[in-house]
């Protein structure tokens, strides 16, 4: 995956010339630090492309009806994903968190240039979860499914951070409770704290209306 998906990779010296660009007011959901780095709020979303267009693509585009044994997705796989969601509404908040992460964790990690023939494309639940995906198709899916189950938009972010292990970018979905940030991962089974990961460095975080640059302290 691309960092932005304007075939170039956002590094530190970028992300501190992104900083000049007018800071956001407001106060949101999420505690002060990520992964132990600052988080500087920004207006300029229209940077992040393929994220603006998936946005679109899931107001937008009409699923048809049609049969699960279907070989293209339709509204018989959407009600799947509905009525798994549906039977989580009245669980606690931290049984949703885990079985959301377990749902979209079982589907099977496909690179874009395998899935869509591109490099860098950021899928729908409707895309994801018949044709599978890589690290933010997982995130995405996760971030709506708990929109669905009526979680805030200030407490969800996905981020695009630097897995510092192995070396390459990656991206997880970010969820404030309370004090803590709970990080849910398609490379982690359980759904656990910022606080327990010491290899990712969070480049930015995005949600539905506002994005963060995040830096070393």
């Amino acid at each position: 995956m691309y960092i932005l998906d304007t075939d170039r990779k956002i590094w530190l010296p970028l992300a501190v010339a992104l900083l000049t660009l007018q800071p956001l007011q407001d106060a949101l959901a999420f505690p002060a630090k990520l992964f132990g780095y600052s988080q500087h709020p920004q207006t300029d979303k229209q940077v992040f492309g393929q994220w603006i267009q998936a946005l679109e693509r899931h107001i937008q585009i009409d699923t048809p009806e049609g049969d699960c044994h279907e070989s293209t997705f339709n509204r018989c796989h959407l009600r799947n994903w509905q009525s798994f969601l549906d039977d989580l509404k009245n669980r606690p908040r931290d049984q949703q968190l885990d079985a959301v992460n377990r749902y979209a964790n079982q589907k099977e990690y496909i690179l874009d240039i395998d899935n869509y023939g591109i490099e860098d494309y950021w899928a729908v639940p409707r895309e994801f979860l018949y044709n599978n995906g890589d690290c933010e198709d997982y995130a995405i899916t996760k971030l709506f499914s708990l929109r669905w189950l009526g979680f805030p938009m200030d407490e969800l972010r996905i981020v695009v951070l630097q897995d510092t292990n192995l070396r390459i970018p990656h991206a997880v979905l970010a969820v404030a409770d309370h004090n803590d940030i709970m990080i849910m991962d398609n490379q982690i089974h359980e759904v656990i704290s910022h606080r327990d990961i010491v290899h990712y460095a969070p480049v930015y975080s995005i949600n539905e209306k506002h994005w963060w640059i995040h830096l070393p302290n």
